[in-house]
């Protein structure tokens, strides 16, 4: 009841005074100015990383998270379509200072709280709004179908979710890492003792051999893949699927939604044409026991940024780099059909936002000619490496003579240039703007913008931001002045680069002067004022 409350005194409020709609540079957030005109260095409340779309199991906990900008700071509340967010029993909201994010934790998830919940970020001169779902995974049919020979208890706080041992359990020591981080289990030699009990308990239990488990991922072919080495005692055991514990029909070729393939020893499940609602925890058993489990997520991510096509020369690295639009803990790079993994080949890094992912190839060879795939969720960006002959080739197999200069180590910078330049705009008077390019450079370059030579770097009537090498510059209300060329300039210590744009202000007077008369023209009218 009180987070209607405000939302209906914020709803009262807006409707007494001005309301602009404005877009938002976040999709799925809608902005309402309640000010026609902004005081300078005040702006209105905007998403800079709204939450996503959860799906949790029951009695488990879930998070909201968002990330907001405005000045003065935005207030963040919550709510939600069917029901309310204020028993402090169940919904507790908190802000993070150190990760700057607002938090709405649900304690004990219950099957009707499914639905969609609001985000609300509001201050004095306007109000921004967006959505995400909560879906719930009914908790009681999940254990009846938990392939477990001894049900175990329900979870209680500090113990190891059993979901996680699942996943771990069938794993290679590898993906132990990656698999705790997206439990959020950052130190996970803790459990290490109670999962290799388990896995003596399940070896006894299961009666096979388990080689090369690969858990669930999107290929560049499109299906999501996860596969195994297998030798069962008995061949004709059966083979069953599941999600979320429900039993899933498979078939024995590609044109079936789910497929599996055998080869020998090797198993090979897919799912054809992989969307949102495909994701869910996949479990692989046979007969009455469990031999695999795996979490296949579908985020809800796009390349603002995709990888480009590389060249370099043998010896050289290569570097393909990409941005998201949603920040991930990892991505899944790939060469033709192949996972790449991080290691001595390949060494695969994240920006501590999660938004910029790179994979550098070492030392290239001729062999490394080919395409590339970097693939976020069920999204995929390719680019192809084509790896010349070194001209000074010779130089470098003498290079352990005496008499060549003493050696450096390789410098991986790079001047600045755009990825994506400015293009020209034209934009009524009265509304806002906003003009983007995107840049790259190591160092990451510093950006000044400017009109008419101008800078406008210090120029509060405008707001420009830097995230990740997307650059943009946001005009709130466009009038007769903003009317002109526009550049960036990039530099760092490597060199310098620069793109430049037109903007067109319609609606505005214009004037052509004459000899003994002036002409002014707006819109479809014309006057004329003689001079004496």
């Amino acid at each position: 009841m009180l987070s209607l409350l405000r939302y209906m005194a914020r709803k009262t409020a807006a409707q007494q005074m001005l309301a602009i709609k404005k877009r938002s540079r976040v999709p799925g957030v809608m902005i309402t100015q309640y000010v026609e005109e902004l005081p300078a260095g005040k702006t209105t409340p905007d998403f800079t990383r709204k939450p996503m779309s959860v799906t949790a199991q029951e009695g488990k906990k879930g998070f909201f998270k968002a990330m907001v900008s405005g000045e003065p700071a935005p207030t963040v509340t919550w709510g939600r379509n069917m029901g309310e967010v204020d028993d402090p029993q169940i919904y507790k909201a908190r802000y993070d200072e150190r990760a700057q994010e607002h938090i709405l934790e649900i304690l004990k998830i219950k099957p009707d709280q499914a639905d969609t919940y609001k985000c609300f970020a509001t201050n004095e001169y306007g109000m921004a709004v967006c959505t995400a779902a909560l879906k719930v995974i009914e908790g009681k049919r999940q254990i009846i179908t938990m392939p477990y020979k001894k049900k175990l208890p329900p979870k209680k706080d500090g113990e190891i979710d059993p979901k996680l041992l699942e996943l771990l359990i069938n794993a290679p020591k590898k993906d132990y890492e990656k698999i705790c981080a997206d439990f959020g289990v950052f130190d996970f030699r803790w459990l290490l003792k109670r999962l290799n009990q388990l896995k003596k308990e399940r070896a006894d239990e299961q009666a096979k051999q388990l080689e090369n488990v690969k858990q669930i991922e999107v290929k560049p072919n499109g299906r999501a893949e996860f596969s195994l080495d297998m030798k069962l005692q008995d061949p004709n055991s059966a083979i069953n699927l599941y999600k979320d514990g429900e039993p899933v029909p498979y078939g024995d070729d590609e044109n079936s939604k789910h497929s599996l393939k055998k080869t020998g020893t090797k198993y090979v499940f897919s799912i054809k044409d992989p969307q949102p609602e495909d994701a869910g925890f996949y479990q692989l058993d046979v007969e009455e026991a469990n031999v695999l489990a795996t979490d296949f997520q579908v985020p809800d991510v796009d390349f603002i940024a995709k990888i480009k096509d590389v060249k370099a020369f043998e010896s050289e690295d290569a570097i393909f780099q990409c941005v998201l639009s949603s920040p991930l803990n990892r991505i899944t790079w790939s060469k033709e059909d192949s996972s790449l993994e991080h290691g001595d080949k390949y060494e695969i890094t994240v920006s501590e936002d999660k938004l910029i992912h790179t994979l550098r190839v070492k030392d290239c060879k001729m062999a490394d000619d080919g395409a590339y795939y970097a693939i976020a969720g069920i999204t995929t960006s390719s680019a192809s490496l084509k790896v010349e002959a070194d001209p000074n080739g010779k130089g470098r197999k003498g290079k352990f003579k005496v008499n060549m200069p003493e050696t450096k180590s390789y410098d991986f910078q790079s001047p600045p240039s755009f990825i994506v330049p400015l293009k020209r705009r034209t934009a009524p008077q009265g509304y806002e703007c906003y003009i983007s390019c995107a840049v790259k450079g190591d160092p990451a370059p510093r950006v000044t913008w400017y009109r008419n030579n101008i800078s406008l770097n210090t120029n509060t009537n405008y707001l420009i931001t830097n995230v990740c090498g997307v650059c943009s510059l946001l005009i709130l209300r466009v009038g007769p002045t903003d009317d002109g060329e526009y550049k960036v300039v990039i530099e760092n210590k490597l060199g310098t680069s620069e793109s430049s744009m037109t903007l067109n202000v319609r609606g505005i007077n214009t004037c052509i002067r004459f000899k003994n008369c002036t002409f002014f023209h707006k819109e479809k009218y014309l006057s004329v004022h003689y001079s004496m």
